[in-house]
């Protein structure tokens, strides 16, 4: 279970706005994030990373407080180890598919799988520069999954598949998320996307 209470005022194109999310994610769950255009959507992400820290609130992990404003604690990213896909896949331009891997894990039968799922065995050898937009964004999905983290963040994180990869990809992934008993947000703008995927919702306004 994710408890998330927080509050962040946040610069939007309409001018500052507040941003508040209630919520009680179900261990396990996928929970999609959704709304309108400069919502918060990204930014309550990163919040729960630990990329951005809310003004006030909490959030507790199981039974780990990962924020607390009220006692000033604020768990680093690290020490929360939540896998995330950025939206601009966040890849390192002079490592290999294989070495973004390994960066992430030893786990050389694991690496192996996950090629394998993302269907990148015969790209595992080029960098992101030699990768098309998908291959980037099926790259940066398998590193956040080489974590076996226990929270998966995504943001956008389909939206350069076509619907035939991106529904191999989403079988693929309900399976090995079950396997680390894993909890899943992502952030789309499309219901299309998340069809099959998603079981539960959360609207930011």
């Amino acid at each position: 279970m994710i408890d998330i209470e927080i509050y962040k005022k946040i610069k939007t194109y309409q001018g500052v706005k507040e941003l508040v999310v209630k919520d009680k994610i179900p261990q396990g769950s996928v929970t999609k994030v959704y709304g309108p255009s400069g919502a918060g959507k990204t930014t309550f992400l990163r919040m729960i990373a630990g990329l951005v820290s809310p003004e006030r609130g909490r959030i507790k992990a199981g039974d780990q407080l990962w924020f607390d404003a009220a006692v000033k604690l604020n768990l680093s990213p690290q020490e929360r180890r939540a896998g995330f896909v950025f939206q601009d896949y966040a890849l390192f331009p002079n490592m290999t598919a294989m070495e973004h891997l390994r960066y992430a894990t030893a786990d050389q039968p694991l690496i192996e799988r996950l090629l394998q799922i993302g269907k990148m065995e015969a790209f595992a050898g080029h960098k992101p520069q030699q990768l098309s937009g998908g291959q980037q964004q099926r790259l940066a999905i398998l590193r956040a999954l080489a974590l076996r983290p226990k929270l998966l963040l995504m943001d956008e994180a389909f939206s350069a598949l076509d619907d035939e990869l991106r529904e191999e990809l989403i079988t693929d992934l309900k399976v090995i998320l079950k396997e680390f008993e894993a909890s899943t947000i992502i952030v789309s703008h499309h219901a299309q996307e998340t069809l099959g995927f998603a079981d539960r919702s959360l609207k930011i306004e």
